[in-house]
Formats: C-alpha cells, structure tokens, sequence
C-alpha cells in the first residue's frame, strides 16, 4: 500500500501495522511535511518477528560501515532492475537483482558475485486474500519452498513448506485491529520430529507511539521495543530496545532518535548499554537518490574503536 498524508497525527499510523515493510520518507509540499510508506493493507502472520519494525529501522535501518553503492532503473514494461556492490575492507561482493511484475504475477531474480542464483515466484489474490510464493536457490538442490499467506482484515494466516522429502515446516497466526495484535509461529522438522523455533508476540500501537513485545528463541529471549513521535513538524522521533536473556540472565538496551534536518536530510543516533555510538546522516541530493553517511566509536574496541562507511543509492 502506498500511503500519502500531511505528517500531522496520526502520523504513526501510516506504517505501525505489523509485518509493514516501513521506509518513511518526508517531502516537502507547499511549505508542509508529508510521509510516504510502503505499509501493506492487512496483518501478514509471517511477519511475527516484525512485530517493534519502527523501532527496529529507527535504531539498525541504513547503518553501514562500508563502502556500498546500488543503481537502480526501471521500465515501463514492469521490468526493475538493481545492481548493487559492497566493498568490504579489501575484499568485494555484489549481486544483480531483476524483479519482473505481470498482472498479479512477480518473479524476482537475484545472482550474486559468487554465481549463486535465487528466484522467487509471487502470485498475489490467486484467491481472494490469498498470496503464493515458490523460491528456489541454484546450486542448492533442496532449498525449494512454498509459502502461503492468507491475509483478512482482523487476522492473518501463513505457512512455509520445504520442499524435500523431509520438510522442514513453519507456521503462523496474527490476530487484532490497527491498534492491537497478537501473534505466534511455530516450526518444525519432520525428519527429527522436533520443534525448531516458536515465538510469540504482541503489539500495541496508537497515533503517536508504538510499543511491542517479544518472546523468540524457543523462550529464551524476550524483547521490548518502544517508539514515539515528539514533533510530527519534522518527524523527531525517539526509540528504545531492550533485550532479556532467560538463561544467562543478561539484559541488553539500545536507544536512538530521528529527525529531518530539512526536507530532504535526516539525521539518526543511538546508543547502546555496551558503550556504542552511532550517528547516521541521510541526505537525498535527488528525487529517489540518496547518500549515507554513517559513523560508530566502540570504546571496547582499543585497536580502531571507530568505524565509518558510506552508502550511495541512485534511481534514475
């Protein structure tokens, strides 16, 4: 879904739903500030660990230590293509990627610097609510699967199917509103006939904040994550992640804002209990065009405890 509106609450709302693939961008337009997300319309089971995005893409999202560029182009017969390389401290690796969209139809195509070849096949509304998707990796003989997403509005169903003689098998459950959702995945491997992972979650969202929390790791792991927007003027928005170990009993916290220095620059920090502190600045120096740069010191870290990397994006 693509949504446009005045960044006036509710702001949030634009992009809290769980399983949105967020990507906020501000623009100006006579003078005022408007959002763009591509959030999707309904819940999406399979998207239970999504559950804390914003906070997620607040505090991680554009974070880059190396040298990175893409290029993107597309065409007017549905045809997008992408390529992209990272440059990592001597050593190089990119991949292509094409993504070919029919009717209700998508077939996406990635091949990486190692010639290893990805593909995945979409049909979306085969059924109605109904999204299908068959991938597969070359050489790996086994890395066949299906999913199934059936998505409604108050509840959203999903399954993964390996697809070998001993599958491995997940499944998953999302049920609430806009503001309110609950949710659980289970997987399994039918060749040992054990249960490989269950997670579960909940989520809560209202028109100027977001909060979420999480137990994964077979319940070994609990996560808190907290969002909330202070000016929708120029989106200052701060977030909070906190993470508990079961077992060793340790606890782990990050925490980070965002704001747009103008239209078209925004500005990112965190900071973690460990002692990290990143700055982030984005700038989109043309339509759809973006340069990152992003900076980390690590105060454990004595040989080089600063990091620094630069991204460049361009779409045509």
């Amino acid at each position: 879904m693509d949504v446009q509106a005045q960044l006036n609450p509710p702001y949030l709302c634009l992009s809290l739903e769980p399983g949105d693939d967020v990507n906020v961008v501000l623009t100006e337009n006579n003078g005022s500030f408007q959002a763009k997300s591509n959030a999707s319309d309904g819940l999406v089971a399979g998207e239970l660990l999504h559950l804390g995005r914003m906070s997620k893409d607040l505090l991680y999202k554009d974070y880059n230590f190396d040298q990175k560029f893409s290029l993107s182009t597309s065409s007017n017969s549905g045809l997008n293509l992408t390529a992209t390389g990272v440059k990592i401290n001597e050593d190089f690796i990119g991949d292509i990627r094409t993504q070919h969209k029919s009717g209700r139809t998508t077939v996406d195509v990635i091949i990486d610097s190692d010639s290893k070849v990805s593909a995945t096949v979409t049909v979306d509304e085969a059924l109605t609510g109904l999204k299908t998707s068959f991938s597969f990796k070359v050489p790996d003989h086994k890395s066949g699967k299906l999913d199934l997403q059936y998505a409604h509005n108050r509840f959203a169903l999903s399954s993964t199917i390996g697809l070998t003689s001993t599958p491995l098998v997940e499944l998953a459950a999302t049920a609430g509103t806009s503001e309110l959702s609950i949710g659980a995945e289970v997987g399994f491997d039918s060749t040992s006939a054990a249960v490989t992972k269950y997670n579960s979650g909940i989520g809560y969202n209202k028109s100027d904040f977001s909060a979420s929390l999480l137990l994964a790791d077979k319940g070994e792991t609990l996560k808190a994550s907290y969002t909330h927007l202070f000016n929708p003027d120029n989106g200052a928005t701060v977030a909070a992640e906190v993470i508990h170990k079961m077992k060793t009993k340790e606890n782990y916290f990050t925490i980070g804002s965002s704001h747009s220095l103008d239209p078209s620059t925004l500005l990112k920090t965190r900071f973690s209990n460990s002692g990290k502190v990143g700055l982030l600045c984005q700038h989109e120096w043309r339509p759809k065009s973006l340069v990152t740069f992003s900076a980390e010191y690590d105060p454990k870290v004595v040989h080089a405890p600063s990091r620094f990397g630069v991204a460049i994006t361009l779409k045509p």
